[in-house]
């Protein structure tokens, strides 16, 4: 059943809803009564409950994807980004891809130990792992559950490579063993800057650090010689594409060393919660960003085929995708990255916390 019969106070939140997921048969639906309320409504907060993973290592065949192999220490995320792709994966939990995304999470103690009996597998073949492909490794509570450190410590110990997303400055936590790890060619690191207007980003990200901090982030990690990628993802037309040569040249001062770009994506029930969202926040914009999309989907909200999915298709998307080759060609972000190392991995042994329990 969807929830919104619960009233809250949502401040710091960017879904506007809390729509039951496509897999629900049932849907409630709320109407005014008519009578006021006096009372004040409580606030929505964060809950996080665990999960025991059987697996930690997901596979993909996606020829759009640089990457075959991913990990998520976490489901839902608290960054809350209105956009995000990810959001429909919560309906597989019974939950809302829109409130609940973002405010009701599942953490995954036990995937470091998962993660190793995997790599040590006797049929495992060593490729780049990727994580924050889903959901961000580093949103605010892996500050109390410590699972994507956990995570890079085993990936480290064996000299797996590995290729990091992440909005959260949380990662710089993380620089001892990143750069040690970079320095034998295991790791990169994407930071996603879909804005550098601090007041836009509270909107869309409402618990994403602000853009200017994302950008202190890239600066740290070079200074420590961990390769950074600036990701201006996703661009949203009409509201956020403008800034696409801005936020590469934001990214170039702080040290990055690549770019990329991705369009907005509306997959499943993104689509209505960003449209939610674009008629309270932007409703003089909202036809013509909505128009634009479907421009480059062939009239459709989203095409899921490979190939368009992530840039989409016809001038106005050849228009972006000129503007980004220009650009990142003029400020040398255009260098394709050196493959990481995968000569240097070395199956698992036994955990010694484990054999400390022997």
């Amino acid at each position: 059943m969807d929830r919104e019969e619960r009233r809250f106070q949502v401040r710091g939140r960017a879904a506007q809803s809390n729509h039951a997921g496509r897999f629900e048969r049932h849907a409630r639906h709320q109407a005014d009564d008519g009578w006021e309320r006096e009372e004040e409504l409580p606030v929505l907060r964060t809950e996080t409950s665990l999960e025991r993973p059987r697996r930690m290592i997901t596979y993909n065949r996606s020829p759009d994807l640089p990457f075959d192999r991913s990990i998520n220490p976490y489901r839902g995320c608290e960054h809350g980004c209105v956009y995000c792709f990810a959001r429909p994966t919560h309906a597989y939990l019974g939950l809302s891809p829109g409130l609940d995304f973002e405010t009701r999470l599942v953490a995954r103690p036990e995937a470091p130990e998962v993660l190793r009996r995997e790599l040590g597998a006797r049929g495992y073949r060593v490729a780049p792992i990727a994580i924050g492909t889903n959901t961000d490794p580093y949103q605010p509570i892996e500050k109390t559950h410590g699972i994507m450190r956990a995570c890079l410590e085993v990936l480290s110990e064996v000299g797996h490579p590995v290729a990091i997303v992440t909005k959260g400055s949380l990662i710089e936590r993380d620089l001892d063993i990143l750069s040690d790890m970079a320095r034998r060619g295991l790791v990169r690191v994407g930071i996603s800057v879909t804005t550098l207007d601090a007041g836009l980003s509270r909107l869309m990200e409402p618990r994403a650090p602000a853009p200017a901090r994302r950008l202190r982030t890239i600066r740290r990690l070079s200074e420590a010689g961990v390769p950074v990628r600036i990701m201006a993802s996703p661009l949203i037309p009409a509201l956020t594409d403008p800034e696409l040569e801005a936020i590469l040249e934001a990214g170039k001062e702080q040290g990055a060393r690549h770019a990329s770009w991705i369009m907005l994506r509306l997959p499943q029930e993104v689509s209505p919660l960003v449209q939610e969202w674009l008629a309270v926040h932007f409703p003089d914009r909202a036809a013509r960003i909505m128009a634009r999309l479907k421009e480059m989907h062939g009239g459709k909200e989203y095409d899921s085929a490979w190939h368009r999915r992530m840039r989409g298709e016809g001038p106005y998307a050849e228009i972006i995708a000129r503007r980004f080759e220009l650009a990142s060609k003029r400020l040398g972000l255009d260098r394709p990255a050196p493959p990481m190392r995968c000569d240097l991995f070395r199956k698992p042994g036994p955990d010694a916390r484990q054999l400390t329990l022997i």
